[in-house]
């Protein structure tokens, strides 16, 4: 009966079996969607392209993402994703994740327990209100849950049945968009205070409740409500802010690999922000944790960083200053942006103001002068919102400037030289950091974890990247780096004492095992299993 049953379940299991396919296939299925991509005529609609393949062919969609990682990464996230999110109402297509409105008071844990998928690991949620440097959006920023999701699996390895993207959609304060008829979204002005916190305790609590070994994102929160949030649930659950803690991480990184190239100690390098917003407060908040590690004392460290905002230098004699800038406030006579450049003498000037040219000519020239080799970040999202582009950094500099963004650039032709800008991108590190939290069922995401992300990115950036001028690996290599950043936060959360148990102690096998891998076909389940268990009776 045995010999019986499997020789008629061998075409059965062959079929519903794990197999890798055929690389041959593979690539032309993959080179398939690259031609059909080549022959759209905007970013937007490659972008719409690769939306609806990815609910078609999950497994096709990040296959030719990985194929082809510099070239599909700007258009399933920033810039391309930045003008899915201003356009949303007019290019809609299929709705998915999570909706949650004031409406729902009262029912969020119903309609998460209602969702297929019972096993949820990954959650971004998002309330519209701050998206990249473009503002308040409303539910139009519920694009950015999926785009950070599908690099959540592209380079994390995250089951993407496993993922949730979640749009707390309280509202927008967006005249526009409330007068526009194609809005999608709840119409009414942003829900505040008490009762915006009592909706989102009740996702939180959900959360926690269904799907206790998830990690959770904030994404796209505005300054006052990014901090809240993150100091009120970080001790509850593996949670953290993207735009504060990773794109710190991103930066600290960038950080660490300038010292090397010019010479200045990490501890000593003085850093100058235009820019005091969540994102560039939540840096700075980071590089002190780091100054500290380097034998800083807080206020010493502190000493190190200085912030200029719409009003100028932020310094302690100017009146009710933001709860997040305080710390940050220097003793010093107020200056608009070029003075402070004179005062301070930074080593490295960081962008995080949302505004396209908001380093001009003449604060690039004052860095040059200071510096034999200026460091320079523009970090706003996305590319058109950039603080300069590379190719202004690097005329400017005359060629010396190490040059960063937030958003691609091309490379920049300059002396005979091709210099590549490096590109600050939080890409490099979320998914490590969301997939180490994942596998190593850490209770928090602390600090120690985002330095480690930090050190693990930094002494990836090669001596050829560094020539070339840039701070950065090739986004090439995003997915290498985030398994090695998913190690380390691995390694500190068990240091830490945060996890039920160590892992095994091989653990890049431990992770190939728990990841996700488009190229292999998975066991069927449901209807498989029970035509299988039939020809078994």
């Amino acid at each position: 009966m045995k010999k019986l049953f499997n020789t008629l379940a061998a075409p059965v299991k062959k079929f519903f079996s794990p197999e890798k396919k055929s690389a041959n296939n593979n690539t032309a299925r993959t080179d398939a969607v690259m031609d059909a991509l080549a022959q759209k005529n905007s970013a937007i609609e490659k972008y719409l392209y690769l939306a609806n393949l990815k609910q078609r062919d999950t497994d096709l969609f990040f296959q030719t993402f990985h194929n082809n990682m510099e070239e599909v990464m700007p258009l399933v996230y920033t810039p391309t994703v930045g003008e899915a999110c201003q356009k949303a109402g007019h290019i809609f297509s299929k709705v998915s994740g999570l909706h949650i409105t004031p409406a729902d008071k009262g029912k969020i844990k119903e309609k998460l327990a209602a969702l297929p998928e019972k096993d949820i690991r990954a959650i971004v949620v998002t309330d519209g209100e701050r998206i990249l440097g473009l503002g308040d959006l409303g539910a139009n920023g519920a694009e950015i849950p999926h785009g950070k999701l599908s690099l959540y699996s592209a380079l994390g390895g995250i089951e993407p049945r496993q993922s949730l993207p979640v749009m707390f959609d309280v509202g927008t304060n967006n005249k526009a968009l409330l007068a526009d008829p194609l809005y999608l979204g709840h119409r009414s002005e942003r829900l505040r205070g008490a009762e915006y916190l009592e909706l989102m305790d009740e996702f939180i609590d959900a959360v926690k409740e269904l799907y206790p070994k998830t990690v959770l994102q904030f994404e796209d929160f505005a300054t006052d409500n990014a901090y809240r949030l993150l100091t009120r649930y970080q001790d509850q659950l593996p949670c953290f802010n993207d735009d504060i803690q990773g794109t710190g991480a991103v930066v600290l990184a960038g950080l660490y690999a300038a010292a090397r190239e010019t010479g200045t100690d990490f501890k000593d390098m003085r850093i100058m922000f235009l820019g005091a917003g969540s994102a560039a407060t939540g840096i700075g908040d980071l590089i002190v944790k780091a100054l500290q590690e380097e034998g800083l004392s807080e206020k010493e460290a502190r000493t190190r960083l200085s912030f200029v905002d719409s009003k100028g230098l932020v310094t302690t004699s100017r009146d009710k200053l933001e709860a997040h800038k305080k710390p940050y406030a220097v003793d010093a006579a107020p200056a608009d942006f070029l003075s402070s450049i004179d005062t301070v003498k930074p080593h490295v000037l960081i962008g995080a103001t949302g505004k396209a040219g908001a380093f001009p000519k003449e604060a690039v020239g004052k860095m040059t002068a200071l510096n034999e080799r200026p460091v320079i970040f523009a970090l706003s999202n996305p590319t058109a919102n950039a603080e300069c582009t590379a190719e202004d950094a690097y005329k400017w500099s005359k060629g010396k400037a190490l040059f960063a963004s937030g958003s691609p650039f091309k490379s920049v032709a300059y002396d005979g030289k091709t210099l590549i800008p490096g590109q600050a991108n939080n890409a490099f590190v979320f998914p490590g950091i969301g997939l180490g939290a994942m596998v190593s069922k850490t209770s928090k995401i602390t600090d120690s974890m985002l330095l480690a992300a930090a050190r693990t990115l930094a002494a990836n950036v090669s001596k050829d990247d560094l020539a070339a001028g840039s701070l950065y690996p090739r986004m090439a290599k995003a997915g290498e780096m985030s398994r090695a950043i998913a190690k380390s936060v691995i390694k500190t959360a068990v240091k830490e004492k945060l996890v039920p148990a160590a892992p095994p102690k091989n653990i890049d096998k431990f992770l190939d095992k728990k990841s996700y891998d488009p190229f292999r076909v998975a066991p069927q389940t449901g209807a498989a299993r029970k035509l299988l268990q039939r020809f078994k009776r």
